[in-house]
């Protein structure tokens, strides 16, 4: 998939509570709060607030993220990222400026480790 392939998005100014699950990519801009479930990407843009938990491929944090994140393949953190909250990912990713305050544990067989941790938390 390409990069720039968007399937879905949360536009500024949208408010969403609920449960999440997608295929390819979705960009979030607006606040959610709930569960996100997915072998894809999250795009949490700058101007975005989530709270929750989320269990995707791979996650681009620009905005606020509150919870626990569990990336399959790798977290990307941007210069304009907080995250406040545990992360489990076999690749992390963090621009200087990002602010990340939480539990972070990065593993070579993530998917394992997800699979394990979500059922620890649960």
């Amino acid at each position: 998939m390409a990069r720039d392939e968007i399937n879905a998005f949360l536009g500024t100014g949208t408010d969403y509570q609920g449960k999440l699950n997608f295929q390819g990519a979705v960009r979030i801009d607006g606040n959610f709060k709930g569960e996100v479930e997915s072998e894809g990407t999250l795009v949490v843009g700058k101007e975005a607030s989530v709270e929750g938990v989320l269990k995707v491929g791979q996650l681009v944090l620009s905005g606020k993220l509150s919870g626990e994140v569990f990336a399959r393949e790798k977290a990307v953190l941007h210069k304009t990222a907080n995250l406040q909250g545990n992360l489990l990912t076999p690749v992390l990713v963090v621009e200087e400026g990002a602010v990340l305050e939480g539990r972070v544990t990065m593993t070579s067989g993530a998917s394992e480790s997800v699979e394990t941790e979500t059922q620890e938390i649960s």
